[in-house]
């Protein structure tokens, strides 16, 4: 496979899972907010501050001088063009990738992502988004949904998607990582504890972002506890968005585009992966606080970013900038 093709279609597919990820933080946030009177400006940059420093947003955001308040940080997240990780912008890239690669996906997997394109620029859009965001979000997630299952279901199961599961994995595990880092950003009113209302309200909320609250308490079936969730969005065998499962994968995709056996590596990338997998292996939840949740999580994004790097220098001729 071209190096030029493996490329495009890598950065595709992570384009549709960063924006899916950030219509899903988007969508708990303001059901989150809905529930709160927050009204001053203040109380309004408390509730959406931690998005921008989720996504690493806010240097990009303050260029502008804005008000840190829903619509701003939403419209920003959403539609800004300016913005190169706004679910529009990152679509608009999906697509011209996808576009570059045309002969090599599926023209069913071209027409889910073109639908997608246009939707998100279309006045409907906007109506529907000036309506509810709350339904917009969903349909996009929806819509990737489409995509990934269009994409498993209409293309060759060969190099081209093993790149393409190895850039979602990435993607994933990445968001899996800034959504759970996400509470760290939450700071609790004055006057409220950690176990308390609002506590367990933002658990909740940093669980329904990965859409595991219901799978969480089916595990889990007692009250919402820190480490329990941390137990389940990091080190969970088999939930598909906690981060072992997606660093499991992403492994398994390199070694099979490889075509070296697990246990080994042929490549940097590889053996980075298989230090990651061997650690979230053999992690536990009192190690992870111990060490500090956020800076365990900060470790996690910084070695899929070495993860990220090693493969598109390995495979695509270029090393990949942190993003």
């Amino acid at each position: 496979m071209l190096s030029r093709v493996a490329d495009s279609l890598y950065w595709l597919s992570r384009y549709i899972e960063r924006a899916e990820n950030n219509a899903r933080i988007l969508d708990v946030n303001l059901q989150v907010t809905l529930d709160s009177d927050h009204a001053s400006p203040a109380e309004q940059r408390q509730d959406w501050l931690p998005i921008l420093a989720t996504l690493e947003d806010q240097t990009r955001f303050t260029k502008n001088g804005q008000q840190v308040n829903a619509q701003t940080v939403c419209e920003f997240v959403t539609f800004s063009k300016e913005n190169p990780n706004s679910i529009l912008s990152s679509v608009a890239a999906a697509r011209e990738n996808a576009r570059t690669v045309r002969d090599y996906i599926s023209s069913e997997m071209w027409e889910r992502i073109n639908a997608l394109y246009l939707w998100l620029n279309s006045p409907e859009a906007r109506q529907l988004y000036d309506g509810s965001a709350i339904d917009l979000y969903r349909q996009i997630v929806d819509h990737a949904h489409q995509f990934h299952g269009t994409t498993d279901a209409t293309l060759t199961q060969g190099e081209g998607w093993n790149f393409m599961q190895a850039a979602k994995y990435i993607e994933r595990a990445d968001s899996a990582s800034r959504i759970l880092d996400l509470k760290y950003h939450i700071l609790l009113p004055q006057g409220e504890k950690v176990g308390g209302t609002v506590d367990t309200i933002q658990w909740q909320a940093v669980l329904k972002s990965c859409s595991g609250f219901e799978a969480f308490l089916k595990l889990h079936p007692g009250p919402v506890t820190p480490w329990n969730v941390a137990q389940f969005i990091i080190l969970h065998e088999s939930f598909p968005r906690s981060i072992r499962f997606c660093v499991d994968h992403l492994d398994l995709a390199l070694h099979r585009i490889s075509g070296c056996a697990a246990s080994h590596f042929s490549n940097p990338a590889e053996r980075f992966s298989g230090r990651l997998c061997s650690d979230l292996h053999y992690a536990s939840t009192q190690d992870i606080f111990a060490q500090g949740l956020h800076q365990y999580l900060e470790n996690i994004q910084e070695r899929l970013i070495e993860i990220g790097s090693a493969l598109t220098k390995q495979y695509c001729g270029w090393i990949e900038p942190a993003a």
